[in-house]
């Protein structure tokens, strides 16, 4: 039997069930593991499973089902670990028909393994029930969840408007991201977004945070990501490997979160803007030894537990609101409108650069040296 196993987000492999799953399911077959998601990828490195689970595409979990399906395998297993049972079998749900829609023919078997170890996990055969689910059900101890119960119980009433959309499992106090960018926060523990020509225009459960509402600009809400509390939630000690980068001094320039931080990693140096960018992607450059100049307004919405910066980064904290005008200008000036640069020697010539840049602003600032 040939085996395609997807692997979403950072707790199935910070829980180590990732691993487990996956040598479990070598006694059935011949397997093939593949990840979405940005932080997903930061887990895989930290856990050193890099020949275990490809990460060497940024791909959404629906488009590596279909790459197994392409493939032809026997049957695909979707792992996750949800913040709850509601959202993990949301996100299924979502996973499952996003890839139905790619795809001519759904003659591949589809299970979704979901909080393994905790009492709510449950394993879902979403198109065939075969008995290869009800052995994992038996010996993982989790219950049988049909695609009817999942959508009975939390799907059905998204349907009532083409315009609006139920974000499942959520909690007071926690940061609402849509594509990765903070809109809001949420005050209830029921979320609903509401849009109006392809734009964020209201929210039931929470408040919205304008700023990120226009970083964020026009959105399919019914199929963007949306997320809330932190990306990450584990304690980790993150792994850095070190790369012997040669050649002439390069800088790139990264101006949203949700960009794919990982094509930077031959980087001497990365410019980031904004507060949240900047906690983000320094994180993930941790892994690979470079240091950021950050752009930031003091305005943070905590998305990661914890934000690791390589020593001797720089942050400059500009006033409320300024971070995306100095992030323009700097694009403009240093880039000429592209992401990448080779016009410096090291990164004292590109602080010193920029706060130039930021004095002809005529905005205040202040400069914090990461040590």
């Amino acid at each position: 039997m040939r085996i395609g196993i997807v692997v979403h987000g950072p707790n199935i492999i910070d829980s180590g069930y990732a691993l487990k799953l996956i040598n479990l399911l070598k006694g059935y077959g011949d397997v093939k593991a593949r990840l979405g998601g940005t932080m997903g990828r930061t887990a895989v490195i930290d856990a050193s499973l890099e020949d275990v689970i490809d990460i060497s595409r940024k791909l959404v979990p629906s488009d590596s089902l279909k790459i197994f399906h392409d493939d032809g395998v026997d049957v695909i297993f979707l792992l996750n670990y949800g913040k709850s049972d509601v959202t993990g079998q949301v996100f299924g749900y979502k996973v499952y028909n996003h890839y139905v829609d790619k795809i001519s023919k759904d003659d591949i078997p589809v299970i979704q393994i979901e909080r393994p170890g905790e009492a709510d996990g449950s394993v879902i055969p979403w198109n065939n029930d075969l008995q290869i689910a009800h052995d994992l059900s038996s010996k993982l101890n989790l219950s049988i969840t049909t695609p009817e119960e999942v959508y009975e119980k939390h799907i059905k009433q998204d349907d009532a408007g083409l315009n609006q959309r139920i974000v499942h499992g959520v909690s007071p106090g926690e940061n609402i991201m849509v594509n990765s960018v903070v809109i809001g926060k949420t005050n209830s523990d029921k979320l609903t977004l509401i849009a109006k020509d392809n734009h964020i225009v209201d929210i039931v459960g929470g408040e919205l945070k304008i700023h990120g509402l226009e970083k964020l600009g026009e959105v399919d809400l019914s199929s963007a990501i949306i997320k809330t509390g932190l990306l990450r939630h584990a304690k980790v000690t993150p792994r850095v490997i070190h790369s012997d980068r040669s050649g002439d001094f390069k800088v790139s320039f990264l101006d949203h979160a949700g960009e794919d931080v990982y094509k930077f990693r031959d980087s001497d140096l990365v410019i980031t803007v904004g507060d949240d960018t900047t906690l983000i992607s320094s994180d993930i450059l941790y892994r690979f030894d470079i240091p950021v100049i950050g752009i930031t307004d003091g305005d943070l919405d905590k998305v990661v537990e914890d934000g690791f910066k390589v020593k001797n980064s720089i942050i400059f904290e500009v006033e409320s609101g300024f971070d995306d005008v100095c992030g323009r200008n700097i694009k403009r000036q240093i880039f000429g409108g592209a992401e990448v640069c080779h016009d410096f020697e090291n990164m004292e010539e590109v602080k010193v650069r920029i706060e130039e840049i930021i004095k002809d602003i005529n905005c205040k600032y202040k400069i914090n040296y990461i040590d």
